[in-house]
């Protein structure tokens, strides 16, 4: 396959899984490989994973859960709650983090570029996100990103023992595919585009 053809083919799979047919160590191995390989700004590598497989990936869905029931009004929590479960029904989550020590760092070396540093660092994680995603379905893993920072952050970070430095930016939550992606749509190319010669 192209590699148009596995950007086309990542979706995001609301309704996955825990049987997959990588090993746990397969699954580490290739998020490391691809986190690895992703460009950053002035080679940073601010990019940092943490990666649940199982019971720890679990555990972190029970985190989020438990943190919701105490803003989510009762009578609207039972919705929230099988959006949790539909999560934790998963293989595993990959917890994306910046290292804040990294980007700090830049910021006194070049000073010039200083305000663009944590921008930067944005791109970065964006990036790692991507790429593992993609990585995960060519594999035939289906995945969604999830954004439940910076509620869940002090509880995860005490649980997973996560750097003070550290800053939780996405968590990709990642399984077997039990029903494809809805269909998708595009806005109109000239909304988008320019093009000049």
């Amino acid at each position: 396959m192209s590699f148009i053809e596995q950007i086309e083919k990542r979706r995001t799979i609301y309704a996955i899984g825990n049987q997959v047919a990588l090993s746990n160590q397969q699954i580490e191995d290739l998020i490391k490989h691809v986190v690895r390989q992703s460009p950053s700004s002035f080679n940073s590598q601010s990019s940092r994973v943490v990666i649940l497989l199982d019971a720890s990936h679990q555990k972190f869905w029970n985190i989020v859960l438990e943190t919701l029931r105490k803003m989510v009004p009762a009578e609207a929590f039972e919705t929230t709650a099988k959006k949790i479960a539909s999560f934790a029904a998963g293989k595993g989550t990959a917890l994306f983090y910046e290292d804040q020590d990294v980007i700090q760092s830049l910021q006194a070396k070049f000073a010039a570029y200083a305000d663009n540093f944590p921008v930067w660092s944005e791109h970065s994680t964006a990036i790692a996100q991507f790429a593992v995603w993609t990585a995960l379905s060519e594999q035939g893993i289906g995945a969604s990103l999830q954004h439940y920072n910076p509620i869940v952050d002090q509880e995860t970070a005490a649980t997973f023992d996560v750097p003070a430095n550290w800053k939780l930016r996405a968590q990709l939550v990642f399984g077997s595919i039990e029903a494809p992606a809805s269909e998708k749509t595009y806005i109109a190319d000239e909304l988008r585009f320019k093009t000049f010669e």
